[in-house]
């Protein structure tokens, strides 16, 4: 009886089943004939007249401020002109490209223009080596003449709407601009950047007359300082073809990076993440509605070591001994054209001012620079393109001999009682027998001297002695301990690593005389022979001294602050850093050295600039 009734309801809950089923398919055959037949042709008309595009919204590249929060470098918002393909024939778009060209021109506005075709006369605006290039990549015949090149383009791009040979070339240059960019329906190409609001407007208000255009709102970088720091700061600049290649899924082709300076370290965080914005378009390229998908984040903020005030005067001091030294303001004249200056912290080793002269203008490089600009840096002999605080070196000279002061009483080659006769020429070596720079002048030594008197007199004799008796490997591992001979891992690119004078460097730079002679000893103690320092590395081994012997890490960096308002840690950015710029930490023995050692070396620099000593480094 049980299992009747258990056997008939499962028959009515599948016929229930049943019944529904087949409703739904009622339902779904007549939306169906709805879609299709009685609304078709509307909906067809709908769809044959709406495209859907995504455009990208530029994040505003982070700013970079000095130690104070003074901003050094910014991004202020501009409107550019970009193209994408529509469904428009010939002429159609050819009407519509004349006619942004003229509102552009109404406003004094420039427009890509790389073809390379001018006509009033008919010429080729490229050399010889790459118009054979260009006429076989565009299939024209190798011996083809300009005007016969150009007509060619304008039978290609059917060019008839207009018989004005200006406005050919006008419609030809756009033309062979988005032709060579590549756009698409997605993919837009830049006509023209910082257009003004009146010619948004205009554009706007009859959209239209111009097929396939869209208006982005685009950050431009801006120094705010002109000259100041600019070894430091660096510029940015439009990405170049080989630079799109490898960051294809973060960059577009319009996208501005960093080229040098902390623009190029720090691009990973001062470029930000880009959003993106829905444009819907009628298919004759007209925009019907837009709205964001998804908001752009700002890029992170780089606080710097530096006092924008300090580098200011450090800049303008260094620019004017150099001028002073040139045109004999200190006595006799010399050649000097350039040089450098670095302010350092010698407890923390933060650079509060890092100059190099002569300097450039990063605002030039914006948009990409002009030929007259990149010819008047490139051709400059004293290189302004070059931070010379760090991508140079020089010969040390008697700023060294500190350094073999210190080694000598660290290794016990002497003491703070030692004190060496200086009779002017040392003789203990037959075949290298140097004079002191006194007895060169005065004909007679400097006598007797403890190590605070030598340096300062900057006895040569006495630190020919003392290196004699270490040995030249004590001397170089003290050099190293101060961080000469090595980079410093500033956060910067092109860093060099300077020469230490010793057997190693010899073997390197002299091959055919690789053996280490007593005179190169010699000549090593008073920072000659192979000894090479970038003014950074001399700012770091003084701020040692200064400091007690304590080893420190030149930065440029105070710190990132992100856009969520967190700040990167120190280990992030050292780690990013390193990784950046390929730098290995070098493991450096910790020698510690003894506090009466290094006030006796203290007291020798400090009487160099006293009354009673005398300022003479040679």
């Amino acid at each position: 009886m049980a299992r009747g009734r258990d056997r008939a309801n499962l028959n009515l809950r599948f016929n229930l089943l049943t019944v529904s089923i087949y409703i739904i398919g009622i339902i779904l055959i007549a939306k169906l004939f709805s879609l299709q037949i009685v609304h078709g042709a509307e909906y067809r008309e709908e769809s044959n007249t709406r495209l859907t595009r995504e455009s990208t919204l530029e994040a505003s590249r982070g700013e970079i401020l000095d130690r104070t929060g003074s901003t050094l470098v910014t991004s202020s918002m501009e409107f550019s002109l970009e193209m994408y393909k529509s469904k428009v024939d010939n002429d159609t778009l050819n009407i519509s490209i004349l006619n942004m060209i003229q509102v552009l021109e109404k406003y004094n506005k420039s427009y890509v223009d790389s073809f390379p075709i001018s006509i009033n006369p008919f010429s080729f605006t490229i050399s010889d080596e790459t118009l054979v290039k260009w006429k076989k990549s565009n299939n024209l015949d190798e011996n083809i003449t300009a005007e016969e090149a150009f007509y060619k383009f304008k039978d290609k791009y059917k060019i008839e709407n207009t018989n004005n040979i200006e406005e050919i070339r006008k419609i030809i240059a756009i033309r062979y601009e988005i032709s060579q960019k590549g756009y698409s329906s997605t993919k837009a190409v830049t006509i023209s950047e910082n257009i003004p609001r009146e010619a948004v407007a205009e554009f706007s208000e009859s959209s239209e007359k111009f097929a396939g255009i869209n208006i982005t709102v685009k950050p431009k970088r801006k120094y705010t300082s002109g000259n100041l720091a600019s070894h430091i700061l660096g510029y940015a600049s439009q990405i170049s073809s080989e630079e799109y290649e490898t960051r294809k899924n973060t960059y577009s082709q319009n996208d501005i990076i960093g080229k040098t300076g902390v623009e190029y370290v720090f691009e990973e965080y001062l470029k930000g993440k880009n959003g993106t914005k829905q444009i819907d378009m009628a298919v004759d390229g007209s925009t019907t509605a837009e709205y964001i998908s998804k908001e752009a984040v700002a890029g992170s903020d780089v606080v710097l070591t530096i006092d924008a005030n300090l580098q200011k005067i450090t800049e303008q001091a260094l620019a004017s001994n150099i001028q002073k030294i040139a045109s004999g303001g200190f006595g006799k004249a010399y050649d000097a054209k350039a040089g450098a200056c670095v302010v350092m912290n010698v407890n923390s080793g933060e650079i509060l001012a890092m100059a190099s002269y002569p300097d450039y203008n990063p605002e030039d490089f914006v948009g990409g620079i002009s030929n007259e600009n990149w010819n008047k840096y490139t051709n400059n002999e004293a290189k302004p393109l070059v931070n010379k605080a760090i991508q140079n070196s020089y010969s040390p000279g008697s700023t060294f001999k500190m350094i073999t002061a210190i080694a000598g009483l660290e290794s016990g080659a002497i003491n703070l009682n030692t004190r060496i006769n200086d009779t002017g020429k040392y003789t203990k070596y037959r075949d290298y027998q140097p004079n002191c720079w006194y007895f060169t002048d005065y004909g007679r030594g400097h006598g007797w001297l403890n190590v605070s008197q030598a340096i300062e007199k900057s006895c040569n004799y006495f630190f020919y002695e003392t290196a004699d008796r270490m040995g030249i490997d004590t001397l170089v591992k003290y050099a190293k301990y101060y961080g000469l001979g090595t980079k410093t891992g500033i956060e910067l690119q092109g860093e060099t690593a300077g020469v230490v004078s010793g057997k190693e460097s010899k073997q390197k730079l002299h091959p055919k005389e690789p053996n280490w002679n007593p005179g190169d000893t010699l000549q090593s103690a008073i920072g000659q022979f192979d000894n090479e320092f970038s003014p950074i590395q001399m700012a770091r081994y003084i701020s040692m001294l200064a400091n007690g012997g304590n080893r420190i890490n030149p930065t440029i960096i105070k710190t990132i602050r992100n856009a969520d308002g967190s700040e990167a840690s120190r280990e992030e950015i050292e780690k990013f850093v390193n990784n950046k710029l390929g730098i290995q930490e070098e493991q450096v023995e910790n020698l510690q050295i003894k506090e009466e050692n290094s006030k006796a070396v203290l007291e020798g620099m400090e009487s160099v600039t006293s009354d009673s000593g005398r300022n003479r480094l040679c």
